[in-house]
């Protein structure tokens, strides 16, 4: 059965090493047959969110006009969701993190949802990227039965387009088409 699968890719940079695995994954996750949209996050208006606490205590939605709702909206509504962020000073980026607060919203309707995560670091030691894992895994420990599937670990690879030449593109494209 296919399945509706939303990757978001937290890379400032169009095409660069984590997005390239976005890529991959997605291109198996098709060939497989699944649904698929990739939101490039730099695309989109996401504002930190404020604190004003309208969602969590008066059960409204969030009072700030961009597009973190639609965001939102569409990792209710799949299936699967797939997290990829560069890796800086060994944590997600700032623009991850922004849309990962910015769940606190609706974060309770994102039930029986798999997971899959894609980073993409200069560190060539895989442990040295637990801690931006466990940043992930702080977000899925809030929802109710997450599923974590897997995890591309792209080390070494710090200039744009280093990813190319790793066995990690095979890894994100073999994963998605696993599905």
């Amino acid at each position: 059965m296919a399945k509706k699968v939303l990757i978001i890719s937290s890379s400032p940079r169009r095409g660069g090493n984590s997005d390239m695995l976005c890529d991959e994954f997605m291109k198996g996750a098709l060939e497989a047959g699944n649904e698929v949209e990739k939101i490039f996050l730099k695309d989109k208006t996401v504002h930190p969110c404020t604190g004003c606490s309208v969602c969590s205590m008066y059960g409204k939605p969030c009072p700030q006009k961009d597009d973190a709702d639609e965001i939102v909206g569409k990792m209710i509504a799949a299936n699967v969701i797939v997290l990829a962020t560069p890796v800086y000073f060994y944590t997600m980026c700032g623009q991850m993190k922004i849309m990962i607060d910015r769940c606190c919203a609706r974060y309770t309707e994102m039930s029986d949802k798999e997971f899959y995560f894609i980073i993409a670091a200069a560190e060539e030691n895989k442990g040295m990227m637990e801690r931006t894992i466990d940043g992930f895994r702080g977000f899925l420990d809030c929802l109710e039965r997450p599923q974590e599937k897997g995890t591309v670990y792209g080390i070494g690879a710090w200039k744009v387009g280093e990813i190319k030449e790793t066995p990690y593109m095979l890894e994100a494209y073999e994963m998605g088409k696993q599905l």
